[in-house]
């Protein structure tokens, strides 16, 4: 069940990727609602993601406390 949420968590902050106000807010409660092991795994996924749209890179500081 939870790996359907991080899935889920994956897809929709790549559909708000256009935005960078509402990437943080999707990305804040993404934080909030996955396990510990989960947020390492979006935090290496974000560190990918992130080389194609520079303009995310400020959302890093979100995964990295």
């Amino acid at each position: 069940m939870s790996r359907m949420i991080y899935d889920y968590t994956k897809e929709v902050l790549e559909r708000v990727s256009f935005d960078p106000q509402l990437f943080i807010k999707e990305l804040k409660k993404a934080v909030k609602n996955l396990l510990p092991y989960e947020i390492e795994q979006l935090r290496r996924w974000l560190l990918y993601f992130t080389n194609e749209k520079p303009e995310l890179k400020q959302c890093l500081f979100i995964v990295n406390d």
